[in-house]
């Protein structure tokens, strides 16, 4: 197929995927909110509650991240450093993984990452919400909580996945002739 052809071909597509978004997004206003647990977690500075998460934001966007041993998650939360500011103008946002406090501050600074964590380990809330798996492992994604007045409320969550519209590069990558051609993320490149 010529350049042109395939162009317009593409274009069709890219306007289906926006108007199944859209649909999503009128289901996703009409979806009963799940009444959550206050829980509590660990961070470098103490402990601090879901409630607390929100700040002074009525919404809380919480990624669950697999933790440091997880290139993928990495670079989901690389992703979301660059986006950070433009986040928490509209919504709270943190990062929640099992690994401990301090090794989250460590990583964390190594990478730059500027956004919150907590560490959930020891608690149930990752499994509560979905994000363990079967076999006990960790799951990536993200939940999305209202407060209304005293309760907390999950509005919406989702799986995190190579390839998903929570990190762009896979986008950039599908543009290219071979797409990502078996690429897939390091901690480090050389």
């Amino acid at each position: 197929m010529n350049y042109r052809d395939s162009a317009r071909a593409l274009a069709t597509y890219r306007d289906q995927i926006a108007d199944a978004r859209r649909k999503m997004r009128e289901i996703q206003a009409t979806v009963e909110p799940e009444i959550v647990t206050n829980y509590t977690f660990a961070t470098a500075d103490g402990t601090t509650t879901l409630a607390d998460l929100f700040g002074a934001k009525d919404d809380l966007i919480l990624i669950h991240n697999m933790g440091t041993s997880c290139p993928n998650c990495t670079l989901w939360a690389d992703g979301f450093n660059g986006i950070y500011d433009h986040l928490v103008n509209r919504a709270a946002f943190v990062v929640s993984s099992p690994d401990a406090p301090d090794v989250q501050k460590r990583f964390a600074a190594g990478r730059g990452w500027r956004f919150p964590m907590v560490s959930h380990q020891g608690t149930d809330f990752a499994a509560n919400m979905g994000y363990r798996s079967e076999r006990g492992g960790w799951l990536p994604g993200v939940s999305v909580f209202r407060r209304d007045k005293d309760r907390i409320l999950r509005v919406s969550d989702t799986r995190f996945e190579p390839g998903d519209g929570f990190c762009s590069i896979w986008h950039l990558l599908d543009l290219l002739p071979d797409g990502a051609a078996g690429w897939s993320p390091r901690f480090t490149y050389t």
